[in-house]
């Protein structure tokens, strides 16, 4: 048995400092209570893009303009070390730990942003970085397409964890292609609430037979900084719980195991035996004994994706 941690905690938002320093609080008040997986949500360095779906793409251009520079401010450059104290934490508690950032591309162009999920092993750092394949909807006005390069299952002192983002999860190939490597932790980040979210992850756990752990963002009025543009505007009532967060825990077969957890902070714990997804996969394994290659196959391009290739040999300086 192992015990996993949800941290369902409002990020500070646009402080990308404050929310990695909530975020090491957290994995030692986690690690403290004997968990070995400690889970964070969606964006949650340094906070979802919330605004977006009150603000008008063009006509509040300047209010959008505004507050993408300051999430562009506070994201975080992967190829820095903006997450070692969250590695150092994680290596420090001996646990695993997943979560969600702003990432601000660190190769290319240096100015597109990407809704990235991590993986954080205590031993490793980072091992995988998920992109989130399509933003949905308003979140094309922030972030960019990512690629297959991230979306893999890792094996991890706590299992085999494989994660999708948000609304991802709707998309059968990409749920597929996390069954297919053997998940047996499957993690759902989402900005999404709600009872028919939480039946879609049940629905989840019934079709790929692992467990499904679902950690919401929970987002208030009174998170919103003083200086946000339009933030009276915007987020007239300071009592409105913006996003009621819901995270939760189902096992393999669709039953829920903890939470979830409505309007109030916290962290869920819950106890799981990766043991019972093999067992679970007897009557119904869709990517194994239960498939059909001879009629299905699903390709997936996981080569990372890039909008430049230099062919020739680099000049050397001469001296």
């Amino acid at each position: 048995m192992k015990k996993i941690a949800i941290v369902q905690r409002a990020s500070k938002f646009l402080d990308k400092q404050g929310s990695i320093g909530l975020a090491v609080a957290s994995i030692a008040e986690a690690a403290q209570s004997g968990a070995s997986l400690v889970v964070f949500t969606e964006a949650f360095i340094s906070g979802y893009p919330a605004w977006l779906w009150r603000l008008r793409p063009g006509a509040d251009w300047s209010v959008n303009e505004a507050l993408y520079q300051r999430l562009l401010e506070n994201a975080v450059d992967l190829s820095s070390d903006d997450l070692a104290p969250v590695c150092e934490a994680a290596t420090q508690h001996q646990v695993t730990v997943v979560c969600g950032i702003n990432e601000r591309d660190s190769k290319l162009s240096r100015s597109t942003l990407y809704n990235t999920y991590i993986t954080i092993t205590p031993d490793s750092g980072v091992t995988n970085v998920h992109r989130k394949l399509m933003p949905t909807n308003p979140e094309r006005m922030v972030w960019g397409f990512g690629d297959a390069s991230g979306l893999t299952v890792s094996d991890t002192p706590a299992g085999r964890i494989g994660a999708l983002i948000c609304w991802e999860n709707f998309m059968p190939l990409a749920r597929y292609a996390l069954y297919a490597q053997g998940v047996e932790l499957y993690i759902a980040p989402t900005y999404d609430s709600g009872d028919d979210w939480i039946g879609t992850l049940q629905h989840i756990a019934r079709e790929g037979r692992c467990y499904v752990v679902g950690c919401g963002n929970l987002l208030r009025a009174t998170d919103i900084p003083d200086d946000f543009p339009e933030r009276e505007t915007l987020y007239q009532d300071p009592d409105e719980w913006i996003n009621p967060g819901d995270s939760v825990v189902i096992a393999p077969g669709g039953q829920i195991s903890a939470g979830p957890l409505r309007r109030e902070e916290g962290i869920i714990y819950c106890d799981i035996d990766t043991e019972k997804v093999a067992t679970a996969r007897r009557a119904l394994d869709v990517a194994g004994h239960y498939s059909r290659p001879d009629i299905f196959t699903l390709q997936v391009n996981n080569r990372m994706q890039s909008s430049i290739r230099f062919t020739g040999k680099k000049e050397q300086d001469h001296e």
